[in-house]
């Protein structure tokens, strides 16, 4: 039974499990997180060929339930750990020393958390798969000048290199969520590996301003910082317009603001 206080919906069917596998197509020998272990729909499938699999749950019912399954038929869940914890508190430097890859079924109100959660660990994470709204999806996904190009979609291309691998309909879980969903595909490094920004966090909290209000030009938004002239002049010296705004940015225009104001 799904508990809906905490945004789960399981992937009940098989061929849209199998079509999903397909995309992840996990590597002998590899280590891998799975966020929301739900029932183990996707766990046994993600274990064997001597890959190692840390499977979080935060449902402690789920995770107790999954725990004596993978007791019960040890050979059919080889070298799988289940994890009773919120992910939000898990230090995966605690549990893994090398690299790893990362899949998740979301919940979807928490998506945002648990990526940010995951950047943290950017150094050690080889690419990440996650289920999540398609609304969602289309943001991480966006390119500059979209409607829904904004600071996730800032945050998560400096880390990764994200696309949207596959759509999934409502009926492929059980519940159905009201909402269509979509498996994105995330690829470590992104750009963060040719920008060369040393005060990381300054320049994410930098780009975040950027984006506060998102109808105002950058002029408006980076008013805290310096001097209208002052703002004026670098938007000038870095080829944009005295109108410009933050969706309209690429992370390379980001980071010559960046590096001008600071």
């Amino acid at each position: 039974m799904a508990r809906q206080r905490m945004g789960q919906h399981f992937l009940g069917d098989a061929a849209w499990r199998q079509r999903i596998l397909k995309i992840l197509r996990p590597g002998a020998n590899e280590s891998w997180i799975e966020i929301g272990a739900g029932h183990g729909e996707m766990t046994q499938l993600l274990a064997g060929d001597g890959r190692r699999v840390l499977a979080i749950e935060a449902d402690p019912q789920l995770a107790e339930d999954l725990q004596q399954k993978v007791q019960s038929e040890e050979r059919e869940w080889p070298d799988v750990e289940i994890i009773s914890a919120d992910v939000l508190t898990v230090d995966f430097k605690k549990l893994l020393t090398g690299n790893f890859r990362v899949y998740g079924n979301l919940p979807y109100y928490i998506t945002s958390p648990i990526l940010r959660h995951l950047f943290d660990y950017a150094g050690q994470i080889l690419s990440i798969h996650i289920v999540i709204q398609l609304e969602v999806a289309e943001r991480i996904a966006a390119q500059p000048g979209r409607r829904e190009y904004g600071y996730l979609s800032a945050l998560c291309q400096f880390y990764a290199e994200p696309e949207i691998a596959l759509r999934i309909p409502p009926g492929a879980f059980r519940p159905p969520p009201r909402v269509k969903s979509a498996l994105v595909r995330m690829t470590l490094p992104g750009q963060r590996a040719s920008l060369n920004i040393t005060d990381e966090n300054r320049f994410l909290e930098f780009v975040q301003g950027c984006f506060g209000q998102k109808r105002k030009t950058l002029r408006n938004n980076l008013r805290s910082l310096a001097t209208d002239q002052q703002i004026h002049r670098t938007l000038e010296d870095c080829g944009l317009r005295p109108d410009a705004r933050a969706e309209q940015l690429t992370l390379a225009q980001f980071a010559a603001l960046f590096e001008s104001l600071s």
